[in-house]
């Protein structure tokens, strides 16, 4: 059953008051979800803000260091960037889907059975992606932003960098999630395939600070992926694309930086 048609079944046998109650109640979670994202993520200074308006003045000073002084504090700051955004992408929709609109996390894109046909299209994905990272890889807007985590020259790959990798990679995962499964499955019974067009516009906006070719093509995979995975009902597939580009991304940026 198309997007289209599920929407039309679901909207004759569900009440108009519930159907939009549902619509506003996901749209406003995404809202404050990404407001949190964007403000929270940025560094530790609301964090040590927070600990001393409690009182907890020895916790701030020994947050602060972590954040400025310490030796892995460019780690510690990317570490609380990538859990503030598993809290985003994850725990608000989670909570939101179980707790306020009563659904079931199997239909928000995160089933996993019979994706495995689909397999070969994402592959197909990664064989086009992979000549034009290749190509942008050795310019400066391109090596001005990666690797998020700045190797400096000698410094292993462990332990910072592979730590940084693994949450990285949660990251997208968190991500696909939200995008592709909390808002694109949220919103389809609701407004059909429509859901995707509503989608992208946030996940586009996500690449603003980044390269223009970037920000582009961010348009054109939220759709694929969109369509994807209403399709699959599964974002995994899309979590392991994303993971592959930027895991390429990275590797290529520290190989024409000379740190590989």
């Amino acid at each position: 059953m198309t997007a289209d048609a599920e929407s039309d079944l679901y909207r004759e046998v569900t009440p108009e008051s519930k159907a939009t109650r549902d619509m506003v109640v996901i749209l406003v979670a995404a809202a404050l979800a990404l407001l949190f994202r964007d403000y929270a993520a940025r560094d530790g200074v609301w964090l040590v803000s927070l600990l001393r308006t409690i009182g907890l003045d020895g916790a701030a000073d020994t947050t602060n260091a972590w954040f400025t002084t310490s030796p892995s504090a460019q780690f510690n700051t990317l570490a609380l960037w990538a859990i503030v955004h598993l809290i985003s992408y994850v725990a608000i929709p989670v909570l939101v889907i179980k707790y306020v609109i009563g659904g079931r996390l199997r239909d928000f894109g995160v089933r996993i059975k019979g994706s495995a046909s689909h397999a070969w299209v994402y592959a197909l994905l990664l064989g086009v992606s992979l000549p034009f990272i290749i190509v942008v890889s050795s310019s400066a807007p391109f090596l001005a932003k990666y690797s998020f985590y700045h190797l400096a020259p000698g410094e292993s790959l462990w332990p910072y960098m592979w730590l940084w990798w693994l949450l990285y990679g949660l990251q997208f995962a968190a991500l696909e999630f939200f995008f592709r499964g909390f808002l694109v499955h949220g919103l389809k019974l609701r407004l059909g395939y429509a859901a995707i067009f509503v989608m992208m516009v946030p996940y586009v906006m996500l690449h603003f600070p980044k390269p223009i070719l970037e920000a582009f093509a961010a348009m054109f995979g939220a759709i694929v992926l969109g369509t994807l995975s209403l399709k699959t009902r599964s974002v995994w597939w899309g979590a392991a694309l994303h993971i592959s580009i930027a895991g390429a991304m990275d590797l290529l940026a520290l190989f024409h930086k000379g740190l590989l």
